[in-house]
């Protein structure tokens, strides 16, 4: 069983997500295994939320949460974790503070039972449950919730983000549909490759959807079939994110030889940016365009891993999943979200940026 589940901005209330959050870990009957980068949910929906996951301790089930804690690195372009010290410290279950160093515990999963999985991009808070596009994946598989088991194992035991991500992305069958789960920084590399390839090996569509779109090979892939002219390429990405990443590589010059791919796939395929409100403290909308899915032709790769270096680098998981109808829904739901925004802000070559006229 694969279900998807897509998030749009004001699409849903935080109750309804959280109901079905809350749905899912009220099934549990053995174990939950959650790993979280961001968990910080208002009353009611943190009480919903946390009321299962108590609840779950308390008939019996081994309850465990890795959750990412902040370090003293510079905030990166995306939000910093903002997990709630109290909410977590009141569920009384056994947790590990995983230290995002060098890079980011940024996973957003349950594994319930060793047979189910919650997994997405989907943090654990009210704005990301309404006010930033997004997208749960719910696998029933003992070999899917294998895999994520393992991955949650190198964590717990090392309490290290380097020392994880070693789980073999060996295929698996579910329901008929062949899946592939990925992690980093274990198989960081080998991952933005096997998407570069996938969509190299396209010949009717690609679909996009990051936040930002920044890594060396899913670029140059992308920029070769736009190039080609041959496959029908659309995306979304948020426009204020790409933004800041042009502003950051002029400052420090490591990734300019980047922008020439940039500019030849956001300019010439039809790309959206969201103007999402700029990352700040305090009290701050985040409203992001956060979801994380690639279509190439009857694959789909989705998850919490942007399509960036960083991204490599992180804790994350992706499920490849070859399948026609998802691949279908999901490039649709992709064009929805693409036509709701504006042209996706393109770099000039000079180090400006500029917005495409509409076409």
């Amino acid at each position: 069983m694969i279900e998807a589940h897509t998030l749009t901005d004001g699409g849903q209330t935080a109750l309804e997500v959280a109901e079905r959050l809350a749905g899912f870990l009220q099934a549990a009957e053995r174990s939950l295994d959650l790993a979280l980068y961001d968990f910080d949910l208002e009353q009611p929906t943190a009480k919903i939320v946390a009321d299962e996951i108590v609840e779950a301790e308390q008939r019996g089930v081994a309850v465990r949460l890795a959750f990412n804690v902040d370090n003293e690195k510079p905030p990166p372009l995306f939000p910093p974790a903002r997990g709630e010290p109290s909410l977590i410290d009141s569920l009384e279950v056994p947790t590990k503070p995983i230290p995002g160093v060098p890079d980011l515990m940024h996973h957003k999963f349950a594994v319930r039972d060793g047979n189910t999985v919650w997994t997405g991009s989907t943090n654990w808070t009210d704005d990301s449950f309404t006010r930033c596009e997004n997208i749960i994946v719910i696998v029933e598989s003992e070999a899917v919730a294998a895999a994520y088991t393992k991955d949650f194992e190198q964590l717990w035991t090392t309490g290290s983000v380097e020392q994880s991500g070693f789980v073999d992305p060996a295929p698996v069958e579910v329901g008929g549909r062949e899946v592939r789960v990925w992690f980093s920084p274990g198989h960081g590399e080998a991952l933005a490759t096997r998407i570069a390839h996938r969509i190299k090996r396209s010949r009717q569509r690609i679909r996009v959807c990051s936040p930002v779109l920044t890594s060396g090979p899913i670029l140059g892939a992308l920029a070769e079939c736009v190039s080609d002219g041959k496959v029908d390429i659309t995306g979304v990405v948020d426009g204020t994110q790409m933004t800041g990443v042009y502003h950051q590589w002029k400052l420090n010059g490591n990734s300019t030889w980047k922008l020439p791919l940039v500019e030849r796939v956001l300019g010439r395929a039809k790309f959206s940016g969201k103007d999402s409100t700029p990352y700040g403290d305090g009290d701050n909308v985040h409203d992001f365009m956060h979801a994380k899915v690639t279509v190439a032709d009857d694959h789909v790769f989705t998850g919490s891993y942007n399509l960036s270096h960083s991204g490599e680098l992180n804790a994350e998981n992706v499920l490849e999943i070859r399948d026609a109808e998802l691949a279908d829904r999901l490039a649709g739901w992709i064009d929805g979200v693409r036509d709701r925004y504006g042209p996706a802000p393109v770099p000039k070559l000079n180090g400006a940026s500029r917005r495409p006229e509409p076409s």
